[in-house]
This record gives structure tokens, sequence and C-alpha cells, in this order.
């Protein structure tokens, strides 16, 4: 039985790229899932899935992911965020949208305090109808690491598979332009890709299992310059969604690099093996907007768009879970600045 820990970033709607890499992954009957570390939509994917895999197996979790991300397209039916009927285009660009625009102008004139003064959020409702807490509280099957930011230090904060509530998936989602601040304990949290999109290190070293799948949804690359103050503010908030998942990747990395040539001890530093599955030429096509857009027909198509780069990595790489990393660390980077320079040594 192959073992493997899943990393999962949020990314709001693109969330539904997610749920179709685990739909395409919950059919491989011999691979377990040992650890999954979530935020915001990456949280909330994790802990649907694993509550349902725990209930009632991987055919159970398929159907109640399913179900989840149906439910999530009905409760958005009423959300100002929708495109124009007359004006859609293949990347969902919602700026066109006065709705849309009238809301962005509300989120940056008044706080969630004010234009939401009864904090009604309907991912609480969803939640609370597809998750039964105490089955995974109890368990100790699959351990859950859910990435929050604590509001008062800017410190990573996770929240266990024994700690979890409504509450704490809320708040590893929540962006405080939209939705006020959960308190767990009298703490306020925020979104957790502030801090951890998502954290990996700290899954590694609660379990023995040494391979970590990293589903990435914020793309690496735009080409073109953002100049309209919406491009200019999605693109700053992938740029900040991706850092610390970048910065954490380098390390291990670069620690993999001195264990391997013996400056360090792998029985103190093992060597994680890592993994990735990302949409990052398809993802990029979509307007940074259309992470707030979720309508039935765009989850389908991230939906199939994350099955069938799963089913890709699962024909190139499987063979390699257990083996060795199935991707170059440095030349993502390299890529990514444009300059061979950038290679991890």
């Amino acid at each position: 039985m192959i073992k493997l820990n899943l990393a999962l970033q949020g990314g709001g709607a693109h969330g539904a790229f997610t749920w179709g890499v685990l739909d395409r992954l919950l059919e491989e009957d011999n691979i377990d899932i040992a650890a999954v570390s979530g935020t915001s939509a990456g949280a909330i994917n994790a802990i649907v899935a694993v509550e349902a895999l725990i209930e009632g197996g991987r055919a159970f979790a398929r159907s109640e992911l399913d179900g989840f991300w149906r439910g999530v397209a009905e409760a958005a039916r009423v959300s100002p965020f929708q495109p124009l009927p007359f004006a859609r285009d293949p990347r969902y660009d919602l700026t066109r949208s006065p709705m849309y625009l009238l809301g962005i102008a509300m989120m940056r004139a008044l706080s969630p305090y004010q234009f939401n003064p009864q904090n009604l959020n309907p991912l609480r409702e969803l939640l609370d109808r597809y998750i039964q807490y105490e089955r995974v509280v109890g368990q100790d099957r699959i351990k859950l690491f859910i990435n929050t930011t604590h509001v008062a230090t800017g410190a990573l904060r996770i929240f266990r598979e024994y700690e979890l509530s409504t509450d704490v998936v809320l708040a590893s989602a929540t962006l405080p332009q939209l939705f006020q601040t959960p308190l767990i304990d009298g703490e306020g949290y925020w979104d957790g890709g502030y801090v951890a999109n998502p954290a990996i290190e700290p899954m590694t070293e609660a379990t023995d299992v040494r391979d970590v799948l990293v589903v990435q949804l914020n793309p690496l690359v735009r080409e073109d310059i953002p100049r309209t103050p919406q491009e200019i503010f999605d693109r700053l908030n992938e740029i900040v969604f991706n850092a610390s998942l970048l910065a954490e990747l380098r390390r291990i990395a670069e620690r993999n690099a001195l264990v391997e040539n013996g400056e360090l001890s792998p029985e103190k530093h093992p060597v994680i093996r890592l993994h990735l599955v990302h949409g990052n030429g398809e993802l990029s096509n979509y307007a940074g907007s259309s992470r707030l857009l979720a309508e039935p027909g765009f989850l389908n198509e991230l939906k199939a768009l994350g099955r069938a780069r799963m089913d890709r990595f699962l024909r190139r790489h499987k063979h390699e879970i257990g083996v060795k990393s199935s991707f170059d660390h440095g030349r993502m980077m390299a890529h990514r600045v444009g300059k061979e320079g950038a290679r991890t040594p």
C-alpha cells in the first residue's frame, strides 16, 4: 500500500480543481492518505474528504465531495459575484459585472462588521450540514492540519483533527474583507494563506510518511502585466498566497540536498519526497476575480481539469511515490523568476 500526505492550497472557488484531484485520487485503491494539511478551500476539501473517508470509504468520500460542491454552487446563486449573462468569456472575468464592482467597492469602503452585521456566512450552513466533527476528532487514522493566521500576532496557528469545529474551518477560509473575524477561545483567526498555504513540515514531522503531494492553485506565472486596479489587486493576492509555500518548498529542497550530500544526518533529517499537481497553465487563463465565482458550469470545469491533472500525475509519477521526488523545485523557481540562478544547489 502506498502512503501519501496531502498539502492542499487555498484559492477560493478554484478549490474545485482540488475537488477534481481528490476525486481521481480516491479511485486509487492502493494509495492511502496518511495526513492532510489544508488552508482555506484546501482545508474545506480536506475535512469533507477525511470525514467521509472515515465514515464510508472512498466511494462515499467522492460522493460527499460532489454533494458539498453542488451545495456551494446552490448557495452562490444569491451571491452578488455573478458574470453578466450576455458578457461571459472563457476567463470567467467578473470585472464587467456592475454587482461585482459594487461589491468590491463596498468591501473597500466598509468592513464586514458594517455591511454584514449579522455575520451571515453560507459556508457555515454547508459545513454544519456535511461534517460530523466527532467522527474526525475521535479517530487516529488520518491526521489533519488546518492552517490559520492568528490575528493578534500574525503567526501560524495549526488546528489538529482533535480540535476541529465549524469555527476552525471557517477561520482557515476567512478573508477579513468579506467576513467578520472568527473567535476561537477568545482569539481571532484569519485565512491561513497569509502565513502558510499550506504548511508542510509540521505534517511530515507528525507522521512517518515522507511523501507529500502538493496541490497548488495560485498561478506562479502570469505573463501579462496587470494594469487595472482589480488586476493589480488580484495578482498581489496570488503572490502573497504563494509566498509561504514557495519558501517552505525551498527550505525542504535545500535540506534534502544537505542530507543527500552527507552534511545532515538522515536519521535526524529524513528526506521529504515532494510531488506536485498544479493547474498553472490552465488556471492562469482564468481571471483572478473568478476565485469568487461559484456557478455550477465553472466549478465542474475546474473539477474536470483537476481530475485530468491528477490522472496525468498518476500515469507519469505514481511509481516514484516512496522512491524519490517527482518534481524539480529548482526548475520551478527558475521558470518563475526567469533565470537559471534560482535553481536549488
